[in-house]
């Protein structure tokens, strides 16, 4: 329920603590009556867990039984907590003290501090990254913008988690963690962050709370003062909690156990960040005499929304799958959620823009619908898809595709290699556009594999990518384009962009949609590799995936559409298949048990929008293709996909019979020849075709000419020299142009 609604339903004070129970569900009132002794609340999405514990506390307030000041309620993020003060007050609740864990622990460390440590507290740095760029620098280890903000994640991580530097490489190992660099590296990191901080008189944000519970575990007057002021606590989002929170949380307590605990483990998605729902799972254990209330009647979304949502848990392994909550839907009944399988992601983006425009047109607000995807550089094909359909969308929880640095970057490399020459001939000439592109942004940190693991390096990767694939489709759509061309359209979508204050579509990560709901919702992209995300591979890492897909499901009000497509490119071999999540739960799909769950058609729009994706793009979408020999690695025989690897013909993994002393020198050439033309060096060869030509180390013009990337053009301009500095011979070292 939000904020708005709660208004509409309350819009005055209640007269009586009596009056604060009217409305209340049976389930939502014993919550709101148990003021006495541990309560542990376990809410399902949308069962109104807010409403509940607000109300508890508004009830415990006006009967006369808590003190308002006495009362300190915590949560995640500061958009809930405004909520919670906001709800309070709208009951009569005032004074009492609604915050984040870091906000309430600033305020005690900043109170406290002369009292217990003496003089002024450090100064609190909001970013940490310059720290550790500069701790970096001190190691003398080079690290990238996305390194930067992985080690950062890394550090942070450790913090919550009470880890050491020290200890760190032996606790990542065994939480299984992608560490971003060697994990003997992040800890050398990790320490020397920790004395530049000691050395500036300066503490982070983790600082806070660690320093707080040192405060408050080494000084009982200090705890004792904080335990006389706060005599009753309300946890909510209590599966989010992290060791350190948890810690700060029994510090506060004491030997009492006055505290009220609102969360659902099937809601357990940022374990990344050292959240566990253990605390939550183990409350009765360490609270035997707990009073368990669950919250089941869902308000928010339809009995066909909840069916899917229930679905999805049932299939669901693991520990917080066994304590998962059967959801009861109080809401009258709407349309099936709906499954769309499309031919490529240009269909399906375009196929969700279409609906969208439509259900703008029936009345529905653009402010109650959303699309969420499951990695923020899934979002440029859907801002371009709602621009071209003329609907308006604001972005969250992420940047603006085009305005991402590497984004940036990128745009200034392309730009850079098509002005030089003013045409691609600059590039090599026997490689078509995409290749091209890809040869450009090479340099910017794209690979044909995408990079171990999650974190800033990853999305870095997944934005690059998505230029890779924009060009594939470009040069698909436009036969003979240039990179000229291709710069120009990028300079149209950035210009067609939405200011990010217009009211329209949210276009979101799942991530980022916790929390928060839409009449409709869109989740798209729902096939293997992104949902669950190719990099989960533990059991545990599958099973946060679906508790992910789980968090989008039941963003829902009244209207879900899923999605996914067959290929990434129109015209690109179909090998995709939907989620496994969905293997059961989707019309004409077979039962999750190994079948791999494709199904028959059923309720699903597969093959219609398939084909009406090849119908809207004409007969030339798919063009009869000559048969070619396919290009085998000449190692081990192998058939090659990979551009790259067609050009030096062999694997990347197999053995190369380069002669580096012939490369080295190529490379010396290149540079020099860059150097006089004032052209960037991969605008002469690019590292792959100079690698081919050190392992054929051609002896004429002919055998020069048969490798990948060496043109009629290149090899009038540049041939002599390089078959002379293959030959030993002594070179021209003209640079021509024509």
């Amino acid at each position: 329920m939000t904020a708005a609604t709660h208004s509409t339903l309350f819009p005055q004070v209640p007269d009586s603590a009596d009056a604060v129970l009217e409305g209340l569900d049976p389930e939502q009132r014993e919550v709101a009556t148990a003021l006495h002794g541990p309560v542990c609340v376990l809410a399902g999405a949308g069962t109104g867990k807010t409403r509940a514990i607000t109300h508890r506390i508004a009830y415990g307030v006006r009967a006369g039984i808590l003190q308002p000041s006495s009362v300190l309620a915590v949560t995640f993020t500061n958009r809930a907590a405004g909520e919670m003060r906001g709800r309070l007050r709208q009951l009569g609740a005032q004074g009492v003290q609604a915050r984040t864990f870091h906000s309430a622990a600033l305020r005690q460390l900043q109170y406290f501090w002369p009292k217990a440590v003496g003089g002024s507290m450090p100064r609190l740095v909001e970013r940490k990254i310059q720290l550790v760029a500069d701790a970096a620098a001190a190691c003398r280890i080079r690290l990238d913008r996305g390194e930067l903000r992985d080690v950062t994640a890394e550090i942070e991580w450790a913090k919550v988690t009470q880890t050491v530097p020290a200890d760190y490489a032996l606790a990542a190992a065994k939480a299984g963690r992608e560490t971003p660099r060697d994990p003997a590296e992040v800890a050398q990191l990790y320490s020397l962050y920790e004395d530049l901080k000691r050395d500036r008189s300066v503490i982070d944000f983790e600082d806070v709370l660690l320093l707080t519970v040192a405060i408050l575990q080494d000084r009982r007057d200090v705890a004792e003062q904080v335990r006389a002021q706060y005599q009753h606590f309300v946890v909510d989002e209590y599966q989010d909690v992290s060791p350190l929170q948890q810690r700060l949380l029994e510090l506060w307590l004491g030997e009492r156990d006055s505290v009220c605990v609102v969360g659902d483990a099937s809601q357990t998605i940022y374990s990344f960040t050292g959240a566990t729902p253990d605390h939550l799972l183990d409350f009765r254990v360490r609270h035997p005499q707990a009073t368990v209330v669950k919250l089941v009647r869902d308000y928010r979304s339809t009995p066909q929304v909840v069916r899917l949502a229930n679905g999805l848990l049932a299939q669901a392994r693991g520990r917080a799958a066994d304590h998962r909550l059967e959801l009861v839907s109080q809401r009258p009944a709407g349309p099936e959620p709906d499954y769309t399988e499309y031919a490529d992601e240009p269909a399906e983006a375009e196929g969700a823009a279409r609906r969208i425009h439509d259900l703008i047109a029936s009345g529905v607000p653009a402010s109650e619908i959303a699309v969420l995807f499951r990695t923020n550089a899934q979002s440029e094909i859907y801002e371009q898809a709602l621009a071209d359909a003329g609907v308006p969308y604001q972005l969250r929880g992420a940047e603006r595709f085009f305005d991402r640095p590497e984004v940036r970057r990128a745009s200034v490399a392309l730009r850079a290699a098509a002005r030089f020459g003013g045409n691609d001939s600059l590039l090599d000439e026997a490689v078509d556009l995409p290749s091209q592109v890809r040869a450009v942004l090479s340099g910017e940190g794209w690979s044909a594999q995408p990079p171990a693991g999650s974190g800033a390096v990853r999305e870095r990767w997944e934005s690059l990518a998505a230029l890779v694939n924009l060009a594939r489709d470009f040069a698909t759509a436009r036969t003979g384009a240039t990179l000229a061309d291709l710069v120009a359209e990028l300079d149209e979508r950035a210009n067609a962009q939405h200011a990010p204050t217009v009211q329209g579509v949210t276009l979101a990560s799942l991530h980022s949609a916790k929390g928060l709901e839409w009449d409709v919702v869109f989740l798209v992209g729902v096939g293997e590799g992104m949902i669950p995300i190719t990099y989960a591979r533990t059991d545990e890492q599958i099973e946060e995936e679906r508790r992910l897909l789980y968090v989008g499901v039941t963003r829902a009000r009244e209207r879900l559409h899923l999605s996914w497509s067959l290929t990434r490119t129109p015209g690109g071999r179909p090998s995709r298949r939907p989620s496994r999540f969905l293997d059961g739960l989707r019309p004409g799909s077979a039962a999750a048990s190994g079948q791999g769950g494709r199904g028959a058609a059923g309720g699903i729009e597969r093959g219609t929008a398939a084909a009406a994706g090849a119908a809207a793009r004409g007969p030339q979408a798919a063009p009869r293709r000559m048969q070619r020999v396919p290009a085998r690695c000449r190692v081990c025989g192998r058939t090659l996909t990979d551009a790259g690897e067609m050009k030096l013909m062999r694997c990347d993994d197999c053995p190369s019979d380069m002669d580096e002393g012939l490369y080295e020198r190529l490379r010396e050439w290149r540079e020099e020849q860059a150097r006089l033309s004032g052209q960037p060096a991969f605008c002469v060869f690019t590292d792959r075709t100079l690698m081919a030509i050190a392992e054929a180390a051609p002896d004429d013009a002919r055998e020069l000419a048969r490798i990948p990337g060496v043109g009629t053009r290149k090899l009038r301009r540049h041939g002599a020299d390089v078959l002379a500095i293959c030959t030993g011979q002594e070179r021209t070292g003209e640079v021509t142009d024509d």
